[in-house]
């Protein structure tokens, strides 16, 4: 086979370029360059100025009133920053994270509503019984589904010393519930003691989020539903509903103490009193006999029949005036004639006024 060398090395001219196969020549490569250098770009300089400024414009951030800016300088903490206008070193010394620390966040705890679940209707509720079952001191199984309201406090603190906040906060809060419980009885859980167990529940939290340094302030802890587990629910409400009606009772018949008590203790004193007025007044009014007897007395003894004449006719005029007193009155003839008959138990009884003797029947 013949070769057509000439053609060959043309073909092998053109694969090579115009600098053909030999080495490049470093003078025409220093030329050329030479020129790239010397030409000239009117708005380049510009340009470069332009992009800076844009690069230097983009560290000015806003935080709003109820926010918090934290400023990292490469991926680290260097400050934060209140509501107003800021600048930062752009990207990527230093970046920004503005956090809302007015917002109140919620949790829910052992149940999930409409705002957390989007398959519910608005007012519906699931239970999550892994996180709602807890077990009691006297050994008994309750329900509990409450929530956790609570706002950011330290921004810097919520941002790099938890992973995960909400988490940490809904572990905090199960855990401190669980560990109230299970120093309470059923009783309490479900009846008198929410209140106290609520705030024992928020204060250990409390205290568990900031010895994590979570930078996390609770604001209140909710209990929406306590109850026992649905198989002895049924029995549960018996011994609710009898337990009602002994404190029902109760209540009626403290009421009617309330009520008879302070009535009885009011007549005793009425009668008391009506008493003593009775014994002061017998009393008085013997003490004015004895001084009038003892004044009649004396009396008598210095006149015998004048103050035996003044006591007949002070007694008969009393009898004689006295209209309840059924008086029969007889001459000298009519005595001498005939046994007069007096029926003393028919006649009503003349009380005499004070001062005067006690007299019964007619005149003679």
């Amino acid at each position: 086979m013949n070769w057509d060398w000439e053609k060959l090395q043309k073909q092998q001219q053109q694969r090579r370029g115009p600098l053909g196969g030999g080495p490049p020549n470093m003078d025409e490569f220093s030329e050329k360059l030479k020129q790239f250098k010397n030409f000239k770009f009117p708005g380049f300089k510009l340009l470069i100025v332009a992009v800076v400024v844009l690069w230097l414009l983009t560290g000015i951030f806003i935080v709003g009133p109820a926010e918090r800016g934290v400023v990292k300088r490469f991926g680290e903490f260097n400050r934060e920053t209140g509501p107003g206008l800021h600048y930062h070193v752009p990207y990527p010394i230093e970046s920004v994270i503005t956090l809302n620390v007015d917002q109140v966040r919620r949790i829910e705890i052992g149940f999930r509503s409409a705002s957390q679940d989007r398959n519910f209707q608005q007012g519906q509720t699931r239970s999550v019984e892994d996180e709602s079952l807890m077990l009691t001191g006297d050994e008994n199984i309750v329900d509990v589904q409450f929530s956790i309201q609570y706002q950011v406090a330290d921004a810097m603190s919520y941002l790099f010393n938890v992973d995960g906040p909400d988490a940490t906060v809904k572990s905090a809060a199960e855990a401190a519930m669980r560990e109230v419980i299970g120093k309470n009885r059923i009783d309490a859980a479900l009846t008198t003691d929410k209140q106290r167990i609520m705030n024992q529940t928020q204060e250990l939290m409390q205290h568990i989020l900031d010895m994590y340094q979570t930078g996390i302030l609770l604001v209140n802890l909710q209990m929406q539903n306590v109850h026992p587990p649905n198989e002895v629910i049924d029995a549960f409400k018996d011994v609710v509903s009898a337990r009602e009606d002994r404190d029902r009772l109760r209540n009626e018949a403290e009421a009617y103490r309330r009520d008879i008590l302070p009535r009885a203790k009011g007549r005793a004193e009425a009668m008391i009193r009506e008493a003593e007025a009775f014994k002061a007044m017998q009393v008085l009014g013997a003490e004015g006999d004895a001084s009038r007897f003892k004044a009649v007395a004396d009396e008598y003894k210095k006149a015998k029949d004048v103050t035996r004449t003044r006591l007949y006719l002070e007694t008969m005029e009393h009898v004689l005036q006295n209209p309840n007193t059924e008086k029969l009155i007889l001459s000298d003839d009519a005595l001498q004639k005939a046994v007069p008959y007096l029926p003393l138990g028919q006649l009503p009884d003349a009380r005499p006024r004070t001062g005067g003797a006690k007299t019964q029947g007619g005149a003679q």
